[in-house]
């Protein structure tokens, strides 16, 4: 029940994480007329920092001190997670020719197994 009240709290988090990175990726893409996967990854990245501190705190309730390394682990899980959104935004968007932001959207659910899982057995685990 633990993991699933837990999945439920990063589910939550991801969908805030996925606002900050859709608003970012949008405006550096359609307004600063960014390359799509630069503008991707500027998104992806200011969610991850969103998202590290609201799991630490409300998700996974880490209580160990070091701070640093769970964000250090955090961040090596992501960038790995990065990789795989713009796979998989690659091959939706460039090879399927779906639109952007749905295969990003595609991209995003594929890479939430790979976030949850790393995370709750790797960098917070009890």
């Amino acid at each position: 029940m633990d993991a699933l009240l837990k999945l439920t709290k990063f589910g939550i988090v991801g969908l805030s994480g996925m606002m900050i990175d859709f608003l970012t990726t949008w405006l550096c893409k359609e307004r600063l007329l960014m390359n799509k996967y630069v503008a991707n990854s500027l998104g992806f990245s200011l969610a991850v920092v969103n998202n590290f501190f609201l799991n630490y705190k409300w998700t996974f309730e880490a209580k160990d001190n070091n701070i640093s390394i769970d964000f250090i682990k955090f961040i090596l899980f992501a960038i790995i997670g990065l990789g795989l959104n713009n796979l998989f935004l690659f091959f939706f968007h460039s090879k399927l020719q779906i639109r952007f932001y749905i295969a990003k959207a595609l991209a995003i659910i594929c890479v939430f197994a790979w976030n949850f899982t790393t995370n709750y057995f790797f960098n917070f685990h009890s």
